[in-house]
């Protein structure tokens, strides 16, 4: 729009003719005199009509909360003091661009009280309240810093295929058939865990992404199906190097956020300690007053089993089966001996009652990854089928590696203090797994099915 300027500017235009443009937020009118507040995404401004602009008056007249309009007015000091500069536009003209009908709920205050399906409905009117400007806001500025701090460290940002191989392994998969494979089906990431490390068999060294994931699993306040992480790799580390890593992109982050930090560096609590003390990996170290003030208590938990029983009593892992052993249970597992005492190189990343984050150096080397999965009952043949690919790669020279996935809405949630996973994503799903605003999962048209080759039973 020519020569439009943002609210945020106004106050540096005191006696020019301006143009701006946004939605009507509230609307006085006083007979002679129509007040109006216009808000745009840097803020809110109070627009006058005064009677020597009778032409303005007759259209301020007109309009209604919520129409998106063009302004063209004088920028004037005003004698009361407001959050804009102490200015206020005098208005000139107004443009109708759209109007808008009556909306089906009020968005002028918080809206989480209002019912969920109406919300999800209405998607696209609830992120125009305050409270979701600011926490759809506030991620993009959590993610944008991370990547700037990320490729400070000589980090590069690569894509990795969203159409997979599906794994038994870890939660259920969501599928998707493919037309030139009848028959065969694709699977969407749950993590891009295996791509990532052959990322650093491929010498990339330092690797991350914001990275889309999908898994089908039971919804709850602090799971949805999707879910974004910043997924990063580094080569050449142990732990320690990692572990220092990432603690130094989340004060970074999170301070220049204007947030406080409990305790730096982050405690480190073994897996025991923590069940012990606490009755749970997931924990919240603070005060009453810590929470009054939104405080961060970040933790690191270390030293987890690597495996767990299965409730047909098999061995499973407990985070995921490309871990590394601590280096004096390597041994242990080279052995398949003392099973349950194995300890793992992971590390979980713990703030304020949530996992903020999970990683491990992973192993390195073929025989140690197909040592896991010998341990978890699979034959060579399955080991093969599995993760032959891996096995392959190893062979040809791997650097030690380890990494970390920081969930995006998880620390969003923990800097926004809301306590519901959808008040930090802008089209989340239902609790019942439909999509927000669109009508999905649906039936597909029978000549789609014949595309693909699918039948659907009864």
């Amino acid at each position: 729009m020519k020569n439009r300027i943002y609210i945020k500017d106004l106050k540096e235009q005191v006696g020019k003719e301006v143009v701006i443009a946004g939605w009507v937020d509230v609307r006085r009118d006083q007979g002679k005199m129509v007040f109006f507040d216009m808000r745009d995404m840097t803020g809110k401004m109070q627009c006058v009509t005064l009677p020597i602009h009778p032409e303005a008056i007759i259209q301020a007249k007109e309009i209604r909360p919520e129409w998106v309009i063009e302004v063209k007015g004088m920028v004037n000091k005003r004698t009361d003091k407001n959050a804009n500069g102490n200015v206020e536009i005098e208005v000139l003209n107004i443009e109708v661009l759209n109007k808008a009908e009556t909306l089906p709920f009020d968005i002028s205050t918080d809206t989480s009280g209002v019912n969920e399906e109406t919300r999800l409905a209405y998607r696209y009117l609830d992120l125009r309240s305050e409270r979701m400007q600011k926490n759809i806001r506030m991620r993009s500025e959590f993610v944008k810093k991370v990547r700037e701090f990320l490729f400070s460290k000589m980090f590069v940002e690569i894509e990795t295929p969203l159409l997979t191989e599906s794994t038994p392994e870890g939660s259920r998969d969501f599928v998707v058939p493919s037309r030139l494979n009848p028959g065969n089906f694709y699977a969407l990431p749950q993590s891009p865990q295996q791509y990532k490390q052959l990322l650093m068999v491929g010498g990339m060294e330092r690797y991350f992404q914001i990275a889309r994931a999908m898994r089908d699993e039971d919804l709850r306040a602090d799971r949805g199906f999707e879910h974004t992480q910043v997924d990063l790799e580094m080569s050449f580390v142990e732990m320690p190097d990692v572990m220092n890593m990432v603690e130094e992109i989340m004060t970074t982050v999170v301070e220049s956020m204007g947030f406080t930090i409990k305790q730096k560096p982050f405690p480190r609590i073994t897996y025991k300690d923590a069940m012990e003390k606490y009755g749970a990996d997931k924990f919240d170290m603070r005060t009453e007053e810590d929470k009054k003030n939104n405080v961060l208590a970040y933790a690191w938990v270390v030293n987890f089993p690597f495996f767990e029983k299965t409730d047909d009593g098999k061995w499973t892992f407990t985070h995921n089966p490309f871990s590394m052993p601590i280096p004096e249970h390597i041994e242990w597992l080279m052995k398949g001996e003392n099973i349950e005492n194995i300890l793992t190189t992971q590390y979980d990343l713990v703030c304020n009652g949530y996992e903020a984050g999970g990683g491990s150096i992973r192993a390195n080397k073929p025989e140690i990854l197909k040592a896991t999965y010998k341990v978890m009952g699979y034959s060579e043949e399955e080991i093969e089928d599995r993760i032959g690919h891996m096995l392959k790669a190893f062979k040809y020279g791997v650097p030690p590696h380890g990494g970390i996935a920081l969930g995006v809405e998880r620390n969003l949630m923990n800097l926004t203090n809301e306590s519901y996973l959808r008040e930090v994503v802008a089209f989340p799903m239902t609790r019942g797994g439909k999509t927000a605003v669109m009508n999905a999962p649906k039936p597909l048209e029978e000549k789609q099915l014949k595309e693909l080759n699918i039948k659907i039973g009864k």
